[in-house]
């Protein structure tokens, strides 16, 4: 599931593109096609260097393929190494996409104002620093990153079941809405996608019922602070909203 995690941040970058409309929708499709094409010669490479059962319960099944008997290689050594610098590199992408998650949320009320602060060149800094002392801390007292990430995936897949649930939802309730890009497959493929997120999810409860419960505890407090405080406090139009109206009334103007 790590292969996958982090894709979804790509739309939070909308603000910051010139043209998101037609950008966005390309970053993604480029994201994911890497993202197969990398995932299916993982499978088909490792599988076939170390057999499937060699490497079933396997953490990192590609440097231990390039290393039989556990004997350390060269290839195996570029593998690992590669790999870290991708973790890394996925560490500050999740910071970055959570910090305007954490921007757009605080921004309409849903968290509170503080997180939606910027720089004078416009960079959400709490946002950038809350998640990243948060993710620090728990680095470096947890002690178990094995489970960190499996609390990271459990949290993802719950979070793709709910996008795809809403979007079949909006398509539902506002099918006149403007929609520079349309999911291939419409309703159709949200459904399919809500099924196999379900899947994974019930796939990863599973493998750590720990973190899963540690996952829906955080869930439960985030619902739990919404319903006693923030849907009381919500603001009437986001920016973009008021924006977009004000750009419709510019347009019947000129018209």
């Amino acid at each position: 599931m790590w292969f996958f995690l982090g894709v979804e941040g790509v739309p939070l970058a909308a603000e910051e593109a010139r043209d998101p409309a037609r950008s966005l929708p390309r970053a993604m499709a480029a994201a994911l096609g890497v993202l197969l094409l990398l995932a299916l010669l993982t499978f088909v490479a490792a599988t076939g260097a170390g057999g499937a059962a060699g490497l079933r319960e396997s953490g990192n099944p590609l440097v231990e393929a390039l290393e039989p008997g556990g004997h350390p290689t060269t290839a195996g050594r570029i593998v690992n190494y590669a790999g870290l610098a991708g973790l890394v590199a996925s560490f500050f992408s999740l910071i970055y996409a959570g910090s305007r998650q954490l921007f757009a949320l605080s921004r309409a009320g849903y968290l509170p104002r503080f997180l939606s602060l910027t720089s004078r060149r416009k960079a959400p800094w709490t946002g950038l620093l809350v998640p990243g002392a948060l993710g620090f801390v728990l680095a470096a007292t947890s002690g178990d990153g094995a489970r960190m990430l499996n609390v990271a995936v459990f949290g993802a897949t719950i979070s793709y079941a709910l996008m795809s649930l809403s979007h079949i939802v909006l398509r539902r309730r506002e099918p006149g809405l403007p929609r520079p890009y349309r999911t291939p497959g419409g309703a159709l493929t949200s459904a399919v996608a809500f099924v196999l997120a379900c899947a994974a999810l019930v796939a990863t409860f599973l493998v750590d019922v720990t973190a899963a419960l540690v996952t829906l505890g955080v869930y439960a407090v985030a619902a739990t602070y919404f319903a006693l405080w923030s849907r009381h406090r919500l603001v009437a139009s986001a920016p973009e909203e008021e924006f977009a109206a004000l750009a419709a009334a510019e347009a019947e103007l000129e018209g």
